[in-house]
């Protein structure tokens, strides 16, 4: 079995242990606030929106109660029939972001939140349909893990013990700095907007300790003051990932 067999396997797993309720009270927490009041003036009221690896739908499920016209896209279907099993209705298609459904500049908006950074190829091929499916002018939002000072401490950790670079060998997962994402987007063709460090009170709950609380991945009182401060004085360190939103080149 090749990882990116066993990391599609490895999501289709952890999705069947996880339930729609849990994924959208996630929705209300301080850090998924920020960013979606960050992206969502961005959306296009009227327009055809995407997210293409959407898992339970949860951010989905809030657009839809907004008003917007999302359409939502995962290889884990079991996934999918969770989420049309508490919201019947949803406009949901089982399918690869690297081979979406969609014909050429079709959707207005494609949205990408923890996806591919899970592709050993890494994400120009995503990005690349990504930039065919959308219009000209059309938006990308896309979250990726940042490689914090805590992660970079993982690594050395793991480095120094003889182990491999990855938590798991059967499941893959990468960072980029904002700088690689930058010109990663730029080079599928298109033009960054906004490059925002985001939940550095979540890098936090990464050392455990103090800085979790009782939940599902959830902050602590003092991760979050704590995270308040650092994303005053030093954002990108101790960024969780970074949020990027761009738009389709219009030549």
């Amino acid at each position: 079995m090749t990882r990116y067999d066993s990391t599609r396997e490895a999501w289709q797993d952890i999705w069947d242990a996880a339930s729609v309720e849990t994924e959208l009270r996630e929705l209300d927490y301080a850090r998924s606030r920020e960013t979606m009041n960050t992206y969502i003036p961005y959306l296009p009221p009227q327009g055809k929106i995407l997210e293409a690896g959407c898992g339970l739908c949860a951010t989905l499920i809030y657009l839809q109660r907004q008003g917007f016209r999302v359409y939502g896209l995962d290889y884990a279907v079991n996934a999918l029939q969770k989420a049309l099993a508490h919201t019947p209705g949803l406009r949901l298609q089982g399918g690869d972001v690297h081979a979406l459904p969609y014909a050429n500049g079709s959707l207005d908006a494609y949205l990408s939140f923890g996806v591919l950074e899970h592709f050993e190829h890494g994400m120009q091929p995503g990005l690349k349909e990504a930039a065919r499916v959308l219009r000209p002018g059309g938006i990308l939002v896309l979250t990726i893990p940042y490689p914090n000072i805590v992660w970079r401490l993982v690594q050395w950790r793991r480095k120094r013990s003889g182990q491999g670079t990855l938590t798991d060998d059967d499941f893959y997962e990468s960072t980029y700095t904002q700088h690689d994402l930058v010109r990663e987007a730029t080079e599928a063709g298109f033009e960054v907007l906004t490059v925002k460090p985001t939940s550095q009170a979540f890098t936090l709950w990464g050392l455990g300790g103090p800085f979790r609380a009782p939940g599902y991945y959830q902050t602590s009182p003092l991760a979050d003051r704590l995270g308040s401060l650092l994303k005053a004085i030093a954002p990108w360190p101790f960024c969780f990932s970074t949020l990027l939103i761009g738009r389709k080149r219009l030549d």
